[in-house]
């Protein structure tokens, strides 16, 4: 009876090694598994029981940003841990800054191998509903009884995300761009010359079209290309502002990003920080491959 148990319990350990290793691979985790902070240690005496490992717990992190599921619903079976586990150290990771210190990292990367064009960047938002409320919900712009938030993003030429906000669903765009720019990390890479952080064009569509955010951006060494309100389409901007759009697809590829359930800004924006973790490692193990 002993050996049947040990056997069953081979085989789920088996099982959950290879979840982890498909959610997490060895590329993720070896650049993750310096940034996150270290675990308290174990009392002598009444210890309790083993912590799960931050591999598996990171596994379940990322099977509920890819699934959607409840945080209650991850399947121990098949992950691991439980999704309070999972919970638990999603809070305690964002507020260590674990995301943006490995979302730069990876940046730095991308430009050192030269996959990374920053001389070219788009701007945009994009609402989601927010079924729970929380910090940073608003009324829809489109229907005022639907709370929601907004996801804002800045990408480079080819669609990499540089920086990403959270806000109400009643924020203007336009009032991030500033905000969004302060975020972008220093960027560097590259042997000669100092970390890169600014743009040198930014490409917009009309609704952020106000002087004042043009002279802001003039300030900053930023050419702003951005599309007129009142003017007929055919500028142009929309051959390159697409690649934004794309960015927003792969965003809510993750199913999790889709639809706000996570009452505390930070934990949802700790989801969207790692979606684009996840998106530059991507890019990184193919930079030359073209996205179809």
């Amino acid at each position: 009876m002993r050996s049947a148990w040990r056997l069953v319990l081979a085989i789920l350990a088996g099982r959950v090694w290879r979840v982890s290793a498909d959610l997490v691979p060895d590329e993720l985790w070896d650049r993750i598994a310096p940034l996150l902070p270290p675990r308290q240690e174990r009392r002598h005496r009444y210890p309790g029981r083993l912590p799960v490992s931050d591999r598996v717990a990171l596994a379940g992190i990322i099977y509920v940003l890819r699934r959607g599921v409840a945080w209650r619903d991850v399947p121990v079976q098949v992950v691991g841990c439980s999704g309070i586990t999972c919970w638990r150290r999603l809070r305690d990771w964002t507020e260590a800054g674990v995301w943006p210190a490995l979302h730069q990292a990876l940046l730095t990367e991308l430009r050192a191998a030269d996959a990374l064009n920053m001389d070219d960047c788009a701007v945009d938002g994009s609402h989601i509903r927010a079924l729970k409320g929380g910090d940073h919900v608003g009324p829809s712009p489109v229907d005022r009884g639907r709370p929601g938030s907004k996801h804002h993003v800045i990408v480079d030429r080819q669609g990499i995300p540089l920086a990403v906000s959270l806000t109400g669903g009643n924020r203007h765009d336009v009032t991030q761009l500033v905000p969004l720019l302060d975020t972008i990390p220093r960027i560097g890479g590259l042997r000669a010359g100092r970390p890169r952080n600014r743009p040198k064009r930014m490409f917009a569509d009309r609704g952020y079209d106000f002087d004042k955010y043009r002279r802001l951006l003039w300030k900053r060494g930023i050419k702003p290309l951005i599309a007129r309100r009142g003017v007929a389409h055919g500028s142009g901007l929309g051959k390159t502002r697409w690649v934004v759009e794309r960015t927003f697809a792969w965003l809510h590829r993750f199913k999790r990003l889709r639809i706000r359930y996570e009452r505390r800004a930070d934990l949802h924006h700790g989801l969207l920080q790692l979606a684009c973790c996840i998106i530059c490692l991507r890019r990184l193990q193919a930079p030359s491959q073209k996205d179809q």
